[in-house]
């Protein structure tokens, strides 16, 4: 092979590999500008056990049912048992898909209890959209954070 060729094809194939990054980086970068859902560091426990936990959401375009659901995942050892994880669900509100920034809110009491300190919270923003006669599920947003839930 000759070295005008084999050059040409090593230009090639760098341009191409200084292209693909930009193509296919763009939709991500986009969608993640344009639908969030965070979450407060800190949570609270109020004296009979309810748990309220807080964040804000962004989301485009929904045509169903949207709403924010918030869990909580605690982890306990126990000698009989070994390790094992609860999750429990924490509310869910209504949410307004519009593009606009807004606060959420969920308030649950779950049982068994939860105690103050650090647990795990999972923030979903989802709708319900309808493929015929199903309604099946759309994430638009999803966040794991590791939360402090305080004593009200």
């Amino acid at each position: 092979m000759s070295k005008r060729p084999a050059l040409a094809l090593a230009a090639g194939a760098a341009l191409l590999l200084l292209a693909a990054p930009a193509v296919t980086a763009a939709p991500y970068r986009v969608a993640a500008l344009e639908e969030t859902v965070t979450v407060d560091p800190t949570g609270h426990i109020s004296a009979d056990g309810t748990v309220t936990l807080s964040g804000t959401y962004r989301c485009t375009d929904s045509t169903g049912a949207a709403f924010v659901s918030s869990s909580v995942s605690t982890t306990k050892t126990s000698a009989t048992h070994g390790t094992s994880t609860l999750i429990q669900g924490i509310g869910g509100t209504v949410a307004v898909c519009d593009g606009v920034t807004h606060r959420w809110e969920n308030t649950s009491r779950p049982s068994p209890a939860i105690g103050p300190g650090k647990v795990s919270v999972e923030a979903t923003v989802a709708e319900l959209r309808f493929e015929g006669i199903l309604p099946l599920p759309r994430i638009h947003a999803d966040e794991r954070h590791e939360v402090t839930l305080t004593k009200a």
